[in-house]
Parts: C-alpha cells; structure tokens; sequence
C-alpha cells in the first residue's frame, strides 16, 4: 500500500498570449503573464502525481494556503483509496466552502491522486478510471478574443496547421459585424465557427432576450450558422438556458464554473443545456468530471470538457473526455509556453484529432528547470474586473 508521503504547492508563471491581445489588456493589468498552481503529492515508494486547480490563475494565494491547510490529512494515507482520500479534505473545506474555491483545490489533490495511482498500475490515465472507445477525439480552436482582423488571420494559421476545423470566438451582444466577418472569413478556410458570450463573468448578466436578438441578428445576414452558443446567460438564471433552448435551433452548452458534479446533474435534468463543459481542475477532479459522464449517459446529454488551464488541467480533462467516451475537447490557441513545455509529445494534434494519450498517468512532467525558468510571480494574476481599453468599433469590420 503506497502512503503518501509529501503535499507540495507548486506556483509557476509564464509569458501569456502578447501584450495587445484583447484578453491581456481587459484581463491582466500587470501584463501578458499567467500563473498556474498546481499540488504534486509524492508517495513513500519515489511515484509523485501532479493536480491543478484553477483558482490559482486567479488567486494564487489563496490557493496556495488551502493546499498548506489540507496537506497535513493527506500526509501518511493511504495513496490509493482516492475517494476516501478526497472525502477526507472535503471534511476539512465543505462546512465553509462545499461549493467555490476550496473546490478548485479538491479538484487538484484528486487529479494528483488519481496521477499517481494511474502511474503506480503503470497505465495511463483514461485507462485507469474508464475504457476508451476511440484513439482520437476531435479538438475545437478556443481563442478568438481578438479585436483586430490580423489577430484573428493568425488564429486562423494556427488552426489550419493543426487540421481543426471548428474555432470558438469571445463575442459580447454587441459584436454583430465581427462576429459576421469572423464568420464568413472562417467559411473561407473550410472552418465553422461558435460563440462563447462569457456570461459567466458578467454582473449583471444579459437576458435570453439579450441573447437571441444577437443570433437573430446574426443569422439574418450570414448563411453561416453559429454552431454553438456558450454561457449566453447568467449561471444563476438557469430559465435562460432553458428558454434559449425552447427559442432557437443553436446548440446551447456551459457550465465550466460550476463546482460540484451534483449542480451540473442538476442542470442537466432541468434541460439547460444541450451539452455540459466541466473542468476537472474546477468541479472537484477527475472523479467529478466521471461522475458527469456517467449521468450524461443517463441522460442522452454530451460532455464537452472545458480546458483553459496550464497543461495538468488540459490533460486531466482529455484523459477524462477518452475515458467517458467523449466525442470533442477544447484547445487553447495562446501561446503558453510552460503549458507546453510540460506537455512535451503527450498533447498530439492530427488531422484536427487529439490523440489517445499513452504515457502512464498523465503524461505531463515537472521538472526541476521548468521550476526554474518558470518562477512565481505574485502580479500576474487573472483579474474578473475587467480593465477599461479602446476597442476597435464594431463598424471596424465592415
């Protein structure tokens, strides 16, 4: 019985995106940097996992004393018995914090665990909690946060080398002529083209009706339709999602904010969604996101992992999606250049396909120099209060 024998918070920040896109300049007041945070838990037989919670693109601090408070009920445990495990730090979190931020945390100890013990039994991941049905899984392009025509031409080279053929955009209501001219610009390049409307950010969020005046609008002047609408409403609406539903013919998906399995089952049944986006490194790991998939079968609703994190939360979500038998994944487009080196050969990209990863556990390596090249710094923060810039006007793309 392997016991674990350290818990290990591990900050790193990397160079992110560049310094006049979109998202670094409403987003990241010190700059185009990003931090991640991640557990590593080493086991007295020399085998550590890693986790990743999402907090820490946010908060890092706070993420880093969680971690140092659930540490010492993790120390001298069995490693192996996951569920108790995560039971027992849900213990220590649950009464203050049973959904939000202690939930990012709990989702990075049981994605480390889950590492860990897949690579004690010497299989990878998908294969550890599930039984993958398919060697690949189609990717779509998420990015789309451009606000000039040159940013959105580069997206677009990034997405044709790599074959994806379906590319995710960041549009407010508003942005009915760049959302056309993205649009019919990807039609071009044999590329189609949904729509992240960001609610889940918004204070107040905008209504349905908000919502279907902007695909009204859209579909009325393009042949191209929006081939998915995500968080189009409020999360605290979840009536929006489901009149949406009940007024359009668009596919209609969220959720990447919500922090337990049972709230997302509970959207789920009352039909709000036409497909569910949990992130392993948010609704509490690897064993949430399985969860997910099993009631997805119940319920004839798919999953679609959501994946905007450092590379323990891409690769826990794809070794997620291949293991609960899902059919599409997102990936990043911004240049992260320590998600990358810590993905190494294990996030492959063909053909517009992911494939099947096949390194035991997760396949992603921390090392030492990545340590060292990539050290903390406390100012590069994500910030929900969105920083003030001149957009180009919405007639710029006409």
């Amino acid at each position: 019985m392997p016991v674990i024998e350290s818990v290990r918070c591990v900050l790193l920040s990397s160079p992110y995106s560049f310094a006049e896109d979109a998202e670094i300049r409403e987003c990241f007041p010190n700059g185009p940097k990003r931090t991640i945070g991640m557990v590593e838990i080493r086991l007295d037989n020399g085998v550590t996992g890693l986790g990743e919670g999402y907090l820490a693109v946010f908060a890092p601090l706070v993420f880093r004393e969680i971690v140092n408070l659930c540490a010492p009920y993790l120390i001298g445990q069995d490693a192996l018995d996951i569920a108790r495990r995560v039971a027992d730090i849900r213990s220590v979190c649950d009464y203050w914090s049973r959904q939000g931020a202690a939930r990012h945390v709990i989702s990075a100890i049981d994605i480390a665990l889950h590492d860990a013990a897949a690579k004690c039994s010497n299989q990878p991941l998908w294969k550890f909690v599930g039984h993958a049905t398919s060697n690949t899984i189609r990717v779509y392009g998420s990015g789309g946060c451009c606000d000039t025509k040159e940013h959105f031409f580069q997206e677009f080279e990034q997405m044709n080398a790599l074959g994806i053929g379906l590319y995710k955009i960041r549009s407010a209501k508003e942005d009915i002529n760049r959302t056309l001219w993205v649009l019919e610009q990807a039609a071009d390049r044999n590329i189609t083209v949904a729509v992240d409307m960001c609610q889940n950010l918004a204070e107040s969020p905008q209504s349905s009706d908000d919502a279907m005046q902007f695909v009204t609008a859209v579909h009325d002047r393009s042949r191209q339709p929006i081939v998915f609408l995500e968080e189009a409403v409020g999360p605290e609406t979840p009536e929006g999602f489901v009149d949406l539903r009940n007024r359009t013919t668009t596919t209609i998906c969220g959720g990447e904010t919500i922090t337990t399995p049972n709230e997302m089952i509970d959207y789920m049944q009352a039909d709000c969604f036409d497909f569910v986006q949990p992130d392993a490194t948010v609704i509490g790991g690897v064993g949430a996101v399985m969860a997910v998939f099993r009631a997805s079968r119940q319920m004839s609703t798919p999953v679609v992992v959501h994946a905007w994190g450092g590379a323990v939360s891409m690769m826990a979500n794809y070794h997620s999606a291949f293991a609960g038998g899902g059919g599409l994944v997102e990936y990043p487009l911004l240049d992260f250049p320590l998600a990358t080196d810590m993905l190494g050969e294990q996030c492959t990209i063909r053909g517009g396909n992911l494939d099947r990863p096949a390194a035991p556990g997760l396949g992603v390596t921390l090392t030492a120099d990545i340590e060292r090249r990539y050290p903390f710094d406390e100012s590069a923060v994500y910030s929900c209060k969105l920083q003030e810039f001149k957009r180009n006007p919405d007639t710029y793309w006409l």
